[in-house]
């Protein structure tokens, strides 16, 4: 299975691709850092940011697409950032006919480390080890973007291979 990680941010969105099965050490194949400025307006810096992640769908060509869930922030200007830039991120998965699947924070922290309050040094650490790279991802949204797509070969593989398993199951049942 082939996974495009998103960890979406509006100066950098972190975007991961690896390549994997459930249980085990997946392959990196890309990773890169979608970056806008600041003071930018902010509907030039969602169109590129839509246009970036649509060129490296089709770049990558994903068998799905996973996103980080936003999640509250104290500061509500950033929370709203995000989650502008995550809305972005989901629709290019769903543009191009791809699954897609939110994950929280704790939840990738978890998948990658055992724990779901790592911080972002171990997350890269794990990262790096998991996918036995020479160097860690940088900067921290790649290596986040990368975690949140070895989260999905996990588990959203095996949660899709559970709903399929109940789906026929259920039709089964029913004729």
């Amino acid at each position: 299975m082939r996974v495009l990680g998103i960890d979406p941010g509006l100066t950098r969105c972190g975007v991961g691709v690896v390549e994997g099965v459930p249980g085990r050490p997946g392959k990196l194949i890309a990773y890169h850092v979608v970056r806008s400025e600041p003071d930018e307006d902010i509907s030039m810096r969602l169109l590129h940011l839509d246009r970036s992640l649509a060129e490296l769908v089709a770049l990558h060509q994903p068998e799905s697409v996973a996103v980080e869930r936003v999640f509250a922030q104290h500061n509500a200007r950033t929370v709203m950032g995000t989650a502008q830039a995550s809305a972005v991120a989901i629709l290019a998965g769903s543009r191009a006919g791809l699954p897609v699947q939110t994950y929280t924070p704790s939840e990738v922290k978890a998948a990658v480390t055992g724990s779901g309050t790592a911080d972002k040094a171990q997350i890269t650490a794990m990262v790096t080890r998991l996918l036995k790279l020479d160097a860690p991802p940088r900067p921290a949204d790649a290596a986040d973007a990368i975690a949140i797509a070895i989260c999905h070969i996990w588990r959203g593989g095996t949660r899709a291979k559970i709903q399929a398993a109940a789906l026929a199951a259920a039709r089964r049942s029913s004729r």
